[in-house]
């Protein structure tokens, strides 16, 4: 877990620092200076902008459909995290008998403890950061979403629904729907699994705080990126595991008429 928490937030700075040597307030286009600006927020502007036109100018039309889009590219991924989770947490009882075993805190049997760890994640070819996948592709996702509508000055300066794309929510529904939806997605998610680890149960309902402060304060178009993406997700995960638990129905129904 803490391995998990530390990759991705190396990853956070490491965009973080990559999007500050761009100008926030710099208009992107084809000549904007720097890896960052050409190769992911300018195609991204670019193919926003392109959908919008196929919508009738509708940028928030625009925006649901890119999103919908990028989750589509993004469902293997998503389907390999679920295994990898899956897989975690059926080896929690294993995990946990070792670090009884190896209870004590010297060094010695600390690093004992690691290696017998790693000798089960390969004998059962279990990968413990392949869960911090789909976030670490995510994250550069999402950095670019907020520059394109920020440095995008037909995304910036237009309306959908009740909100203007490039300002945030004034009635803070997006905002209140992106925390709602993250609660939502989290907790099918670790029901679905079956983790009862308390670090996981406490983010289910930190994370979405922070979504939530996150959302007053960015554009809407950020916000509404977030809540369909939620959404997708949500619906993702009851068919991932659908069909995960129908097959295990199979094999069990299988397994014992062969009995």
């Amino acid at each position: 877990m803490r391995r998990k928490i530390a990759v991705v937030s190396l990853l956070i700075v490491l965009i973080a620092l990559l999007t500050g040597c761009s100008n926030i307030n710099q208009p992107i286009n084809q000549q904007s200076p720097g890896i960052w600006s050409h190769y992911f927020v300018y195609p991204l502007s670019e193919f926003i902008i392109y959908m919008a036109h196929l919508f009738g100018n509708s940028y928030g039309m625009s925006i649901i459909v890119a999103t919908l889009i990028v989750r589509l590219v993004l469902l293997p991924l998503m389907a390999k995290q679920v295994k990898s989770s899956k897989a975690m947490q059926e080896l929690q009882p294993r995990i946990k008998a070792l670090q009884e075993k190896y209870s004590s805190k010297d060094q010695k049997t600390m690093k004992k403890l690691q290696e017998e760890q790693m000798k089960l994640f390969q004998e059962e070819h279990v990968n413990p950061l392949a869960g911090c996948l789909p976030i670490l592709i995510q994250m550069p996702i999402l950095f670019a979403f907020y520059q394109a509508i920020m440095r995008t000055k037909e995304i910036k300066t237009q309306s959908f629904l009740w909100f203007q794309l490039g300002s945030p929510d004034p009635y803070y529904i997006l905002p209140i729907l992106a925390a709602l939806t993250t609660f939502l997605q989290q907790k099918i998610m670790m029901g679905r699994i079956g983790n009862t680890n308390p670090q996981m149960a406490m983010m289910m309902y930190v994370f979405p705080v922070m979504i939530a402060f996150m959302a007053v304060a960015f554009p809407s178009a950020l916000a509404l990126y977030w809540v369909v993406g939620n959404i997708f997700m949500i619906f993702q995960t009851y068919i991932i595991y659908e069909k995960k638990d129908d097959g295990k129905e199979k094999a069990d129904t299988g397994g014992a008429r062969k009995r």
